[in-house]
């Protein structure tokens, strides 16, 4: 299915977010994710089920200041 990630689009096959972390992969429980907008808590990302179109946005914290 045809998914927006981070802005750039990209053809997957991961039924969940749970599944799209890991084959876009991204590990980590200190990802954050929104899906269409609203955050997703990670305890809940295996159960997410992602639908053509959606918008998803991974985050990760940067060191630095």
């Amino acid at each position: 299915m045809k998914l927006t990630v981070n802005g750039e689009s990209h053809e997957v096959a991961a039924p969940t977010l749970g599944a799209l972390l890991a084959e876009l992969d991204y590990e980590g429980s200190w990802l954050a994710t929104a899906l269409n907008g609203e955050v997703v808590p990670a305890r809940e990302r295996d159960d997410c089920a992602l639908a053509e179109g959606d918008r998803v946005e991974i985050l990760s914290p940067m060191k630095g200041g």
